[in-house]
């Protein structure tokens, strides 16, 4: 496999993009209104904030039973995924607001989420938008030998029953943030001297992971043991509130990518993709639930993962609009738009996809 970077056809025949992006553009002219976000992202923000730490005062301050403790921290855990879904990733794709002050500070929520800015932008601005579901390039298909995301990746006999054991691993997403995949990645990235705009210091890349680890920590187990709850329930609640935020934001994420429609084109043997950019966004993403008003408002628009990667910059609270302009124009191109009617609909053909990249391939 060729590991450089692939490039992307720079001639678009079908002038896709020059005129979706110029039709886009009109919207909001048109309509006066900003790319980012507006009041709605902003009251999102407090009312998710709300789910997220309620929870976690009131069993500071609050003797109760253990089983009512647990449902907090899973509800805590719901608005942890909602943060990280509307707020952080808005944020750090420049979109929440117009001024960048706003977006960097919104987008260390991150750290209140047990990830890391400079990690997560290289990840998924960097490595997952700009090489999407490219094997080797898009981070996002790579689970270790335990799950086989694409048919480029080595089958082993456990992968039979992928689809089975999936869900119990996609809860660990975000626990595995807080204790091993930061200082993976932050190693990993800054060997390949990977970075999401200007190149950071690493002696202070390094400082911030840990210097913000061991706040992290601090806040979410250390404070609570110190006040008197017992140890175990402190550790359990943790990891009760991580697996619930992880196996949402684990099936959202894997319900745009990892499905039969969505493709995993590779590059010639020069290193150049078969597409543009854009195109490659069309054939390589696939949108769900798109008029389920809560699925919309809770996921912050990444059920329309189409809209999302060809425009990362524009807030999600405007895919609902442009999505019609978006599938309008891939129509007169002929080119696919792919969508699940319901959110049920895409995680049976996600599971399925995972049953079948399970089978063991023919010779």
């Amino acid at each position: 496999m060729n590991n450089s970077a692939p490039t992307f056809a720079k001639q678009d025949n079908l002038k896709f993009f020059r005129t979706l992006n110029s039709r886009v553009n009109s919207y909001f002219k048109e309509n006066n209104i900003e790319k980012t976000g507006n009041w709605k992202i902003h009251l999102k923000t407090v009312i998710l904030f709300t789910v997220f730490l309620v929870p976690y005062f009131l069993i500071l301050t609050l003797n109760m039973p253990f089983w009512v403790h647990l449902l907090l921290t899973i509800v805590m855990g719901i608005g942890m995924a909602g943060i990280g879904m509307n707020v952080m990733h808005d944020a750090n794709h420049g979109s929440y607001s117009t001024k960048n002050w706003v977006n960097n500070f919104m987008g260390g929520t991150i750290y209140l989420l047990a990830g890391n800015v400079h990690n997560w932008q290289v990840q998924h601005n960097v490595l997952h938008h700009t090489y999407t579901n490219i094997i080797g390039h898009d981070e996002d298909l790579e689970a270790g030998r335990i799950m086989r995301f694409s048919k480029e990746a080595k089958w082993h006999k456990f992968h039979k029953f992928q689809q089975y054991y999936a869900v119990f691993l996609y809860g660990l997403l975000t626990f595995n943030w807080a204790i091993t995949t930061d200082f993976k990645q932050m190693h990993s990235y800054l060997k390949r001297k990977l970075s999401y705009g200007k190149p950071k210091n690493p002696k202070i890349l390094w400082t911030t992971l840990i210097i913000t680890k061991i706040i992290y920590i601090s806040i979410w187990i250390v404070l609570p043991m110190v006040i008197g709850i017992v140890w175990w329930k402190v550790l359990i609640g943790f990891f009760v509130m991580h697996y619930t935020a992880g196996l949402i934001l684990s099936i959202v994420f894997q319900l745009a990518h990892v499905v039969d429609e969505a493709a995993n084109p590779q590059p010639n043997e020069e290193g150049e993709m078969e597409n543009t950019w854009a195109i490659h966004q069309l054939f390589t993403t696939v949108n769900f639930a798109p008029k389920n008003k809560i699925i919309n408002w809770y996921t912050g628009g990444l059920n329309h993962q189409i809209e999302h990667h060809i425009f990362p910059h524009i807030s999600h609270v405007h895919y609902g609009k442009i999505a019609k302009i978006v599938k309008e124009t891939a129509k007169e191109c002929q080119l696919p738009y792919y969508e699940y009617k319901t959110m049920t609909a895409a995680v049976i053909a996600h599971f399925k996809h995972l049953k079948t990249l399970g089978l063991k391939p023919a010779l």
